[in-house]
């Protein structure tokens, strides 16, 4: 038998799917996976049903249903003060996953090159290689994430198509600063290069920090593509419905590949969408100050067991140093371990770093966006746990 992609089929089961196949052995609570254990907004809910009852459930169009489409452009202008035309320049995608794909496959010719800063999100590599990109990857590290501006400026050259850029950041927890954006952004003009922005978790910044658009900034507005995410905006993670904003230079290629990936997204969690994001401000600070609250809880709870709690300006994770509790392996071994012995599941930090020789081992992710019960849980079977371990 001939071969199958040797780019793709040269990738093991995630690090997500063997630490969640490994916690429902085990009968583990689940803080591995980045999803919300609650059904999402009843209201938002209750838009998707009538759509689903009293609409046509066929084909919308590819770019995705007038109504969405306006409540993007309408949400850019609101939060961002981005004026932007519905009808040429924003696209419904099947997730953000899919728009990733489409903005990767639609922009990057074999042999560009793009800047990512590690960690990052799992898909990103595959789907670069497998368009032909070639990954420059510049890293950050706990517990304060700094950017390293040296390293970054380094790693463009004339041949960079473009950076891929996470903010809020999957699992750095790193909300990026004006000055970092700043930084970034000159160097996508000095190199005349593109910017495409997964800021799937962009209503979940605590402590008063603001979220920045890299579109926002000065001569960025026709270079970058912004990704958002119904899943992380409305605790939504398994309708899959994203939504794409760019220039129409940008966004032509990107919707061609789109038309071929998926073409369209169901039509009635489309017009739920759209009702969403309509909703008044309170919904999203009190969905930020939801978050927080149990980012505050699960993270006070880890310190008094022994953590090394990191600083976590936004998104669902908060990440731990477990070297004060005396274990000794790696981090992948301490998520093993808890699993097993403790019945809680977390991820290994290592396992968003390219590198292993070099990746950082010595810290473990917990997704927090769970109903107060489970983190209570959670953190009463580590501390039962590690009390033993150290009497």
């Amino acid at each position: 038998m001939k071969p199958a992609n040797a780019i793709l089929s040269g990738y093991g089961t995630t690090v997500f799917e063997v630490m969640s196949r490994l916690a429902m052995e085990k009968g583990a609570i689940n803080l591995g996976q980045g999803f919300p254990d609650d059904n999402g907004p009843a209201e938002v809910v209750a838009a998707a049903q009538a759509a689903l009852a009293d609409r046509p459930n066929q084909y919308p169009p590819m770019m995705g249903v007038p109504e969405l489409r306006q409540a993007v452009a309408a949400h850019n202008k609101r939060f961002y003060d981005l004026d932007v035309d519905w009808q040429t320049e924003t696209m419904v995608t099947s997730g953000a996953t899919e728009a990733l794909a489409s903005c990767l496959f639609g922009l990057i010719e074999p042999g560009d090159e793009v800047v990512l800063i590690e960690p990052l999100y799992d898909c990103y590599l595959p789907m670069i290689r497998r368009a032909g990109g070639i990954p420059k990857l510049v890293r950050v590290e706990p517990p304060r994430w700094e950017l390293p501006y040296e390293a970054l400026a380094a790693a463009f050259s004339d041949k960079t198509k473009l950076i891929l850029l996470n903010s809020p950041m999957n699992p750095a927890a790193k909300v990026f600063s004006r000055e970092e954006l700043g930084f970034i952004a000159d160097l996508v003009k000095k190199h005349d290069a593109y910017a495409v922005c997964d800021e799937v978790y962009e209503h979940i910044v605590f402590d008063g920090l603001t979220h920045h658009p890299l579109m926002t900034l000065p001569g960025m507005r026709e270079r970058c593509v912004r990704i958002g995410s119904a899943g992380k905006t409305f605790s939504l993670t398994g309708w899959k419905v994203g939504y794409v904003t760019a220039s129409p230079a940008l966004l032509q290629p990107i919707s061609k590949c789109h038309q071929f990936l998926v073409f369209t997204t169901a039509p009635n969690l489309q017009r739920a969408v759209a009702f969403g994001l309509m909703q008044d401000d309170s919904y999203f600070t009190g969905l930020a100050a939801s978050m927080q609250a149990k980012r505050d809880r699960f993270s006070e709870g880890l310190r008094a067991i022994g953590f090394a709690v990191q600083p976590c300006q936004g998104t669902y994770f908060v990440n731990a140093g477990f070297a004060p509790l005396g274990f000794t392996g790696d981090d992948a071994d301490f998520c093993r371990h808890i699993i097993e012995e403790a019945g809680v599941a977390a991820i290994p930090v290592s396992a968003f770093y390219q590198d292993q020789q070099t990746a950082v081992r010595t810290t473990a992710r917990f997704c927090f966006s769970k109903q107060d019960a489970v983190l209570d849980e959670a953190l009463d079977r580590l501390a039962r746990h590690f009390g033993r371990q150290a009497a």
